[in-house]
């Protein structure tokens, strides 16, 4: 994986690395595909943010993949799906969004005890997307939630198996377990890298949704409709971009999917975001 950019370029952004869930899928599935990440870092987390707030960023960050050349873009965060993408597909019709959604459907189709147990940020469960959801599927289903306060910091920081991140998922899971639930949704992409934690404490028998080989799907579906797909090995791939401390970002890029990289570094400035 290098830097290199071409006119079938993908953009995908999160505030952290939590898109990576995602990223990883698309590149399984589209390996030839040239993809542009950015983790706005500095930010980190959009969930503690107002809606008003994390639109902007999501617009100045379209602004910047725009630029770039991409004509697909990706938001690879529940929230920040939830903060703008509705505004994002009315100011920009010339580009085409994959927005994230906690996946309800889906699980109110796989529960057998109709409890379903949702994990997200708050801002995510403030959204209107979020409650047109559940008043749209889960109708029949009874809704559990929780949004695992401290869990996205943790997971940014590299800590997927500590004591303090299987804490906060003990806290979040056992009551949810308790009261019935046998379906998990995961209603952020930082969450996807507990997966292993979650099984241990849910048990075999409790079905844990991760929606990024979804996405995935989505984006290679639209890709052949607008007949953008790089179908063969060519020179590149990936770029990886983080408004906070690139030297972190490279050692959790490694931890979470294995890929050595040296990502770029940006800025805000006057609420547009740069190169440095």
């Amino acid at each position: 994986m290098n830097n290199h950019l071409s006119e079938n370029l993908v953009g995908i952004f999160d505030s952290g690395i939590g898109g990576l869930s995602v990223l990883h899928e698309i590149y399984d599935m589209l390996p030839f595909q040239p993809l542009f990440y950015i983790a706005d870092q500095i930010h980190v987390p959009y969930g503690k943010r107002q809606m008003s707030e994390i639109k902007d960023f999501s617009f100045a960050i379209t602004d910047f993949l725009a630029a770039k050349g991409a004509r697909v873009i990706v938001v690879a965060c529940n929230t920040a799906s939830a903060a703008a993408l509705k505004d994002l597909r009315t100011e920009y019709p010339q580009l085409t969004f994959v927005g994230m959604e906690p996946a309800v459907k889906p699980a109110t189709q796989k529960t057998h005890t109709g409890i379903v147990g949702v994990l997200a940020t708050p801002a995510t469960f403030q959204g209107k997307l979020y409650h047109t959801l559940v008043e749209k599927f889960a109708s029949n289903v009874k809704i559990l939630t929780h949004t695992c306060p401290g869990l996205v910091e943790l997971i940014e920081s590299g800590e997927t198996t500590s004591q303090s991140t299987k804490l906060i998922l003990q806290r979040a899971l056992l009551p949810m377990i308790e009261k019935g639930a046998d379906t998990i949704v995961l209603g952020c992409t930082h969450f996807p890298f507990v997966i292993p934690t979650i099984k241990h404490i849910v048990g075999p028998n409790v079905t844990v949704i991760d929606p990024s080989p979804a996405i995935a799907k989505r984006v290679s579906f639209l890709l052949n409709e607008l007949d953008l797909i790089k179908r063969y090995p060519h020179e590149s791939c990936v770029t990886f971009s983080t408004t906070g401390k690139p030297e972190s970002f490279k050692r959790v890029i490694y931890s979470l999917i294995g890929t050595d990289t040296s990502p770029i570094p940006l800025r805000w400035k006057s609420g547009k975001l740069t190169h440095i």
